[in-house]
């Protein structure tokens, strides 16, 4: 059965599929604790607020026996110009994810009532609610959580959206994968910012992504004056990153760069109206910040 939802998953346009056995996540209690004690969330409440239950599935849904995490790749089939031209993370090219992923897990758990004839409870994330997906896919066997704290695949690199689906079918669990980051610092080295300020661990109020990405993070000026022309999230960490040698451009369309993004430089970002911005970036993951905080970004991005 397990094997047969798997093959299911990637029929629907995953790259991974694997399963762990609900349980608490202690390991990982010592460290949250940690991490809210300093407040490297910084305005992102609800990593304090929802703690508990990102440590205990259980809450999140109880009865829940299995976490199922898949991977869907999102590497760009071209690259944006960056000549005249600022810089967006490689995540934003296309079209808000969480929605298509969401879809996919939904039609996964349909799936599985299929499959089981049973009445099977199951809930879906993707970016959203209590859930530890990282720690979740590791432990599911699909990657591990690198030193610049993002998942990395061994066979594709880090350019992956996760989803994970709870559900209170019970099936053997997949061994969970290792670390493979070894020695390697290169993507503590890479980052401008020092946001990696120790491995596996990552202060967001230094982070390029935070502060470009969440609406009312503060821009400090250690992060401001090491821009580099980016508006929109920071993929320095990740391009470092050895494993994403193995990065394969994403054949999922809903992920590829529209023709008028690929077309902006940066006097059309300078001069870009509201009603632009809706036209072209509603439904985009660029449209998520709002005109008034890109434009923000962009001023930031230009001033010395």
């Amino acid at each position: 059965m397990k094997e047969q939802i798997r093959k299911h998953a990637l029929q629907l346009g995953f790259d991974a599929c694997g399963f762990a056995t609900v349980r608490p996540l202690d390991h990982l209690k010592k460290f949250y604790d940690q991490f809210i004690k300093e407040e490297r969330q910084a305005s992102v409440g609800y990593l304090k607020r929802y703690a508990a239950e990102r440590l205990h599935p259980d809450m999140v849904l109880p009865g829940g026996r299995t976490v199922i995490a898949c991977l869907i790749n999102y590497y760009p089939p071209e690259l944006l110009v960056e000549e005249d031209n600022f810089i967006i993370s490689k995540y934003a090219y296309g079209n808000d994810y969480p929605q298509l992923i969401k879809g996919k897990l939904h039609q996964l758990a349909a799936f599985i009532d299929t499959l089981t004839g049973q009445a099977v409870t199951s809930k879906v994330f993707s970016d959203s609610g209590p859930v530890l997906e990282k720690a979740w896919a590791q432990q599911c066997g699909v990657g591990w959580q690198g030193k610049n704290t993002i998942l990395v695949n061994r066979k594709g690199g880090s350019f992956f959206f996760i989803g994970i689906l709870l559900t209170t079918l019970e099936t053997e669990p997949d061994l969970p994968e290792t670390d493979h980051c070894g020695n390697c610092n290169k993507c503590i080295s890479a980052c401008p910012t020092g946001a990696i300020d120790r491995p596996y661990q990552l202060d967001i109020r230094k982070c390029i992504s935070y502060c470009t990405l969440v609406k009312n993070a503060e821009m400090i000026p250690e992060v401001g004056s090491r821009l580099g022309g980016k508006i929109y999230g920071c993929d320095i960490c990740q391009d470092a990153c050895p494993y994403n040698r193995f990065a394969l451009p994403t054949p999922e369309t809903y992920f590829h760069p529209s023709d008028a993004l690929k077309k902006m430089r940066k006097n059309d970002w300078i001069h870009l109206t509201e009603e632009q911005y809706e036209l072209w970036f509603s439904g985009k993951a660029l449209g998520d910040i709002g005109y008034q905080r890109l434009m923000k970004n962009i001023h930031n991005a230009i001033t010395p």
